[in-house]
């Protein structure tokens, strides 16, 4: 596998695991700080290309997979940009405690990121595993891609929650099912995780995979990020990934939700980081020994897998 280090807030190229592994060649680090502030939260279409035009000169040949880490959740629209650049038809198993399905605006941004990967003809579905968060409590009033869902190009498994009130009608699917004026979503906390799945991977239209995670879909014992977490266990999240890896071609794995101080250029940044964020916080050093401990479990499940 190719390792990149894209860093853009300073949360991860410090870590000891891959520090360890960029200076002796293992990895290579990619310095996008000058692009942090107009990347972070939201990105122009201008901003997207100087991102993917810094990857594109830095890239190594080669057909290896990719895993690339880089930092705060804040950048998760970047994902967007890696898979810009797949040549197959692809789909994508993205983990996070987010749907990022928002259609309004119809920007460049971490909570809209999934309808920018759906737009590429490459990205045939994107399979979203462990939100628990309050993004589907009335998911219409809030702009969720729902006709990707009733379309079939999302499935959405939530880790936990309840039947989200909608008003539309929407076709039945994999992951849910229409009562009514609710969609009842299959809670993957109560599924069995082996043949769960086996049976979400049957299901895939493509052979080729992209895995995307968002640190926050764990909880607070296996991650500090910059929002509101889930409960999924690491120890599921690896499991998940073996089993991906084992039975799908995985071209590219990507990696966000450490936790870094936001720090804007302009209002509206700031804006959307104080509403959007949870409260403020201070983590201590022992909080982001947590992220960097986590990412080295993480490394050693995809250098196994992916060797």
């Amino acid at each position: 596998m190719r390792l990149r280090v894209i860093d853009l807030d300073g949360s991860v190229a410090a870590q000891e695991p891959l520090r360890r592994r960029i200076d002796a060649g293992a990895a290579t680090r990619i310095d996008a700080a000058d692009l942090a502030s107009s990347l972070r939260i939201l990105a122009t279409r201008a901003a997207m290309d100087r991102f993917t035009g810094r990857l594109r000169d830095s890239a190594a040949p080669g057909d290896e997979p990719s895993v690339t880490f880089y930092g705060s959740g804040d950048f998760h629209h970047l994902t967007a940009g890696l898979l810009a650049d797949v040549r197959h038809d692809v789909s994508v198993i993205h983990f996070d405690n987010h749907p990022d399905w928002v259609r309004f605006p119809p920007t460049f941004n971490c909570g809209a990121w999934v309808n920018r990967a759906l737009e590429l003809p490459q990205v045939r579905r994107v399979v979203t595993l462990g939100p628990c968060s309050g993004d589907l409590v009335r998911p219409e009033l809030q702009f969720a891609n729902l006709p990707a869902l009733s379309q079939g190009r999302i499935e959405l498994y939530p880790w936990r929650h309840a039947p989200s009130r909608i008003w539309g009608r929407y076709r039945d699917g994999p992951s849910h099912r229409q009562d009514r004026g609710h969609l009842h979503w299959r809670n993957l906390a109560d599924e069995r995780w082996d043949g769960f799945l086996d049976e979400m991977i049957d299901g895939l239209p493509t052979k080729a995979i992209w895995i995307t995670i968002d640190k926050d879909v764990l909880g607070r014992s296996d991650a500090v990020t910059n929002w509101d977490q889930g409960d999924m266990p690491l120890s599921q999240l690896l499991q998940a990934v073996e089993r991906l890896a084992a039975r799908c071609e995985v071209l590219g794995i990507d990696v966000c939700g450490d936790y870094s101080t936001a720090v804007f250029s302009d209002p509206l940044r700031a804006t959307l980081a104080y509403f959007d964020h949870p409260p403020r916080f201070s983590p201590s050093a022992d909080d982001l020994a947590i992220n960097a401990q986590v990412n080295a479990t993480l490394l050693d499940c995809f250098e196994r897998v992916l060797s």
